[in-house]
Formats: structure tokens, C-alpha cells, sequence
């Protein structure tokens, strides 16, 4: 809970799963505002997502963990993030009410920036001509930050679930401003990787949303202390499939060979990034055939990272 509410607050409300460059727009605005004013950049948003609570037969996967979303939040230079827990009584605010009692009674903002197609209240009662209306007699200016777009489409969470979801990872990457990363503990797989001469780190996902099965150069960053240390990123060749030559059922499995590094990581918490798709996953005639095309795989990485 918030106590005083902060000095001269710009503020920013939405959910923002992705943070992808539309959203950062906002806040970069929020915070060169907050800066001129000699106020406080200040971040609005939910968790859960609050389609999750109000129609989660028909809720998105999600782009970002809570954790991936606060730390993006975080390095877009803003101030303070107000993380409101978005439960089914929150969710019966009436719009007004939440102007009033929510966004000015708790943080009394000098101004208010929102994207184009902000709704809030309940079942998104609330409009912009609302919130620009009620703004002045509050004490608060509104402004809408019209989209962005990229390739003559507006940027969007749901663009970018898209492009994941065809394996066009470079696409997501120009609508996200970084490449999409995907975090979880390595797990303990078959090890059959390593006998093969391949040695794979088999991540547990904690992200919902993986992209499409194939072959993809990138990272791997560590996330907890040990070695390598915290912050370490190695170049990977990952394999995010259901592994056709060995297994039968439908489990979706991130294996990430890295480049140069034998070491032993089960445990370690990582963070895996999908920078260039090099293939479709393929069943293959046997084991050595599957060898020849990762010695391939493994080439290319290297040529596109060291491009990059």
C-alpha cells in the first residue's frame, strides 16, 4: 500500500504485458514529464492480467512473468510502480469511482498518459472522454499517446503473440525492442543430447507462451548466483519442439545447446532469447543424420550472431 501520496505525479495506467515499444512510447514519455516537472514517473498496472479474473475462458497467454514485467517496467527509467492486485471485487469498480478514489485519492497525479484504446471499470465501462472530463476537476491533465506502428500495423501484445506463434521471431523482436526471452530452471532431460556430443540445458518454462516449434540462434543469460555468475550470456542453439526422433508425445521441450560450454547447469535459473529461426523442427532417418544437421545448426549460429 502506498502511504502519502508521491510529489507530482506522472502517471501511466494499463496492463502493459510485453512492455514492447508501443508501451515504452508511454513511458517515455511519462518519464521526460515527470522529469521537466520535477515529479515522480509513475507506472499503473494489474496483476493478474484482469482478463484472467473476468473472462478467463477467453484470456491471452501472457508475454511477460510478473517478474519479467516489473523489471522492464523498471528500466524504462520510471519511478514508481503501483502494482494493484486485480481480484473479482476490484473488478465490479465502477469507472468513476476508480477514477476518483483509485488513481487521484492514492496518487493525486498532475498528469495522466494513456494509450489510444485505454478502457477501464468494470466491463470496461470507463471511456477516454471520461477520464479527459473528470481529469480537470480532479486536478489532473489527460493526454492520449496515439499508437505506434511498425510495418503499417499498430503495435500490439496481440501482433506480437502472432508473430510468435508463426516462429517470426525477428518480427517480435522489432514490435518488442529486444528479443523474446523466455525464463525458467534448467531440469534434468534424457541426457541423451550429450551422448550424441551435444549436450542441451532442458528449460522448465515459466513464461505461457513459447514460440513456434523449430530451430532458433540466441542467448542464454543466468539468473542466480553461480557458475558462470549471475548476468553471464552465452550464444545458444535451441531446439523448442517435441524432439520427433526420439519421443511420441506432444510435450513441448526448450533444449539449448551452448556454444563452446560443457558445464553441468541443472538447477540454474535462466533466461533463454529467440533472436533468428534457422528451421522448422524435422524428424530425421537416424541419430547421425540428426549430428551432421546440428554441427549445421551450430555453424549458423555463430555466422548470425556474429553478424548481429
Amino acid at each position: 500500500m502506498l502511504g502519502s501520496p508521491p510529489p507530482r505525479a506522472v502517471v501511466t495506467i494499463g496492463t502493459f504485458d510485453g512492455v514492447h515499444v508501443g508501451h515504452r512510447a508511454i513511458m517515455d514519455t511519462v518519464v521526460q514529464r515527470a522529469r521537466a516537472l520535477g515529479g515522480t514517473a509513475v507506472v499503473y498496472t494489474f496483476d493478474p492480467h484482469p482478463r484472467k479474473v473476468v473472462s478467463p475462458e477467453r484470456a491471452p497467454g501472457l508475454l511477460t512473468t510478473p517478474e519479467q514485467k516489473l523489471e522492464l517496467i523498471a528500466a524504462s527509467g520510471v519511478d514508481l510502480t503501483v502494482l494493484e492486485p486485480f481480484t473479482t471485487a476490484f473488478s465490479g469498480t465502477p469507472p468513476e469511482h476508480f477514477v476518483r478514489e483509485y488513481l487521484h485519492a492514492r496518487l493525486r497525479p498532475v498528469e495522466v498518459y494513456v494509450g489510444y484504446n485505454f478502457r477501464f471499470g468494470h466491463q470496461r465501462e470507463g471511456s477516454m472522454r471520461m477520464l479527459t472530463e473528470l481529469g480537470p476537476w480532479l486536478g489532473f491533465a489527460v493526454t492520449i499517446i496515439p499508437e505506434v506502428t511498425i510495418a503499417e500495423e499498430d503495435v500490439s501484445s496481440t501482433r506480437i503473440r502472432a508473430a510468435l506463434a508463426q516462429g517470426e521471431v525477428e518480427m517480435a523482436a522489432t514490435l518488442l525492442g529486444r528479443p523474446y526471452p523466455i525464463r525458467g530452471p534448467v531440469v534434468e532431460g534424457d541426457r541423451r543430447g550429450r551422448t550424441i556430443g551435444f549436450p542441451t540445458a532442458n528449460l522448465a518454462p515459466e513464461n505461457e507462451i513459447l514460440p513456434a516449434p523449430g530451430v532458433y540462434a540466441g542467448t542464454l543469460r543466468f539468473l542466480d548466483p553461480g557458475q558462470p555468475a549471475a548476468g553471464s550470456v552465452l550464444p545458444a542453439v535451441t531446439n523448442l519442439g517435441r524432439r520427433p526422433t526420439f519421443q511420441s508425445d506432444d510435450r513441448l521441450v526448450p533444449e539449448a545447446h551452448l556454444l563452446d560450454f560443457g558445464g553441468d547447469l541443472y538447477g540454474r535459473r535462466v533466461e533463454l532469447s529467440f533472436e533468428y529461426r534457422l528451421r522448422a523442427e524435422q524428424r530425421f532417418a537416424s541419430v547421425d543424420a540428426l549430428k551432421e544437421q546440428i554441427s549445421r545448426d551450430v555453424e549458423e549460429v555463430r555466422r548470425r550472431l556474429a553478424r548481429r
